[in-house]
């Protein structure tokens, strides 16, 4: 099969299109042929090994382990392991690999049954690749650990990515007022999304003016958390799903005063993979969700996709279609 490896870290020139092995189930996996894949941070790091800690969780300290890079996946269950219960040949299927070992950049690949869910009539296999890892850290950071409700006022950072585009559409369930930061070119799409406010973050930091927030989600964490708590207001929430290690660090050590002190919690989302994808699915289907997609690449061009995302330059979703 065809697939993209890597052997060394670095920018994504390292990546190859090569042949390899098709991977065998083993017991309680399944083997997808995968028809669509989408690109994540966990992607980049991958590749480029920074930030460090994803050299430790993945035992990588001076070269990859990870030999096939891709977390989103969207295709067809081609064979089953022994004790798989949830999926039979030909179903079409869809989830977040980070805990099945990656590796969605391949025509096939293996992945635990627990990792996956059905896919719903008429769903594209593109649609699909690009909602798993984007839409569980939009609803755990808004919904399950933010507590979004009706009547709040609140901002995403880095809203025009696959977070920030699904977050917004997670938020209009609700009557608030959904503030978005990004960069000028990404403006008026936030717009057409349904953001009611939009800041062009090389000319306004938001942390620094009169505005305050009921709750920030951000995927950027690239300020220090004294500007994030300004932000806030009193029994306010600011959630990071995302960012510089050194501001994800500062906030997990810190957040606990500031909760006691200040009554603001800040805190770093434990992402809980494919938890609430049934959720996701759901919406879907009603139409209250659709992931936005940017560009789709074939596999032989994921090093170009994944410079794209490096750049931030993509508005929503990228997809890899095989």
């Amino acid at each position: 099969m065809k697939a993209i490896t890597y052997t060394q870290y670095g920018s994504p020139d390292v990546l190859e299109f090569q042949e390899v092995p098709v991977p065998q189930p083993k017991a309680g996996e399944v083997l997808i042929k995968v028809a669509a894949a989408s690109m994540n941070d966990w992607d980049l790091g991958l590749v480029t090994g920074k930030p460090y800690i994803i050299r430790v969780v993945t035992g990588g300290l001076r070269k990859p382990q990870v030999p096939i890079p891709g977390v989103d996946v969207a295709g067809v269950v081609e064979a089953v392991g022994e004790n798989v219960k949830r999926f039979e040949v030909g179903d079409a299927v869809f989830g977040d690999l980070s805990e099945s070992g990656f590796g969605a950049f391949a025509e096939y690949v293996c992945a635990d049954e627990k990792a996956l869910i059905n896919m719903p009539e008429g769903m594209s296999f593109e649609d699909a690749a690009a909602l798993p890892h984007a839409g569980m850290l939009a609803w755990q950071g808004l919904m399950e650990k933010g507590g979004l409700k009706s009547g709040q006022k609140i901002l995403i950072n880095g809203a025009g990515g696959g977070v920030g585009t699904q977050g917004i559409q997670m938020a209009r369930l609700y009557d608030v007022h959904v503030t978005g930061v990004d960069s000028a070119g990404k403006l008026d799409m936030l717009r057409e999304m349904g953001f009611d406010e939009v800041i062009d973050y090389r000319q306004k930091d938001f942390t620094t003016d009169l505005n305050t927030y009921d709750l920030i989600l951000d995927v950027k964490s690239n300020r220090s958390i004294a500007h994030y708590a300004r932000a806030l207001k009193p029994n306010g929430r600011y959630i990071t799903v995302g960012g510089a290690m050194s501001r994800i660090l500062q906030i997990t050590l810190l957040g606990p005063w500031f909760a006691q002190f200040l009554k603001k919690r800040l805190e770093v989302l434990s992402l809980q993979p494919n938890k609430n994808l049934a959720e996701i699915r759901e919406l879907y289907e009603t139409g209250k969700l659709k992931p936005l997609i940017d560009r789709v690449y074939p596999l032989s061009e994921v090093p170009m996709a994944l410079q794209r995302f490096a750049g931030a330059e993509h508005h929503g979703k990228i997809i890899i279609k095989m």
